[in-house]
């Protein structure tokens, strides 16, 4: 007899494309084996997930995601490779692709504004770089901040970011807002200006504003600023890479009191 788990037929929609077609318009991305890992581990709602090869999917959740891999199992779908590859923008290196309802914003700003928090949100004021947010994303998840909150035009769960992210979208609350919509706390906002972040403590309710990759705060975020933090930076190194700020600054606050959850 066929072990269901093993069966590359089992747990599948008749139809696993009609699905991928129907819920594409308003689900998330996921891209890639570990974003579908991620994602179901932090309690996302995936409605259709396929891969041109389950059993290595398999082997790899045995391997690095034991805890979800029955889950895993009963929600892929195996495909040819052409089919998979016509359903993402970019094939990944996994052959794996999964889309899952994304959060309510209600429910995210709730999360952003619960008082007392006990762990930062990271703000990105305007960022410009998909790949650079994502790692923010991932970043402050594995931190256990409270969320990540972008300013201007870039969307925190463009598919790109997702990816970057690693499905880790689901593991933290990210949404995009106005400055005058920021969550409730003291802003503490990185600028080669500041304070050096090693004379200071960052409470858990700070709100962490980063600069965009080229052109810094904007004038607005700089306004809502109570306290401007320097990091540390041999003269002569011009910056950062964003994320590496990001690492940074919540390895201070984790150093100085906090705690990933």
């Amino acid at each position: 007899m066929t072990d269901p788990a093993h069966d590359p037929s089992a747990a599948s929609p008749a139809d696993p494309v009609a699905a991928w077609r129907r819920a594409a318009p308003d689900a998330v991305l996921l891209d890639g084996f570990h974003a579908l890992k991620h994602a179901v581990r932090f309690g996302a709602e995936v409605l259709v997930a396929v891969t041109a090869d389950r059993a290595a999917a398999l082997a790899l959740a045995d391997e690095l995601a034991g805890d979800v891999r029955d889950t895993l199992a009963a929600l892929l779908t195996q495909v040819p490779y052409g089919t998979y590859a016509a359903l993402v923008p970019r094939p990944h290196p996994t052959a794996v692709a999964a889309l899952a309802v994304r959060p309510g914003r209600a429910g995210n700003l709730a999360k952003l504004a619960r008082a007392p928090r006990t762990a930062p949100v990271v703000v990105l004021d305007q960022p410009r770089n998909l790949g650079n947010a994502g790692a923010v994303v991932r970043l402050a998840a594995g931190f256990g901040a409270t969320g990540v909150v972008t300013t201007g035009t870039l969307d925190p769960w463009h598919p790109t970011v997702v990816r970057g992210g690693a499905g880790l979208h689901f593991a933290t609350a990210v949404e995009r807002l106005t400055v005058d919509e920021l969550p409730p706390g003291p802003v503490f906002a990185l600028d080669p200006e500041g304070e050096d972040i090693r004379s200071l403590k960052l409470p858990d309710e700070a709100l962490l504003a980063f600069g965009s990759e080229r052109t810094g705060l904007t004038a607005e975020l700089r306004a809502r600023a109570d306290h401007l933090v320097a990091l540390p930076m041999r003269p002569q190194v011009s910056s950062y890479n964003l994320a590496t700020s990001v690492a940074m600054t919540l390895y201070h606050w984790s150093a100085t009191g906090g705690a990933p959850s």
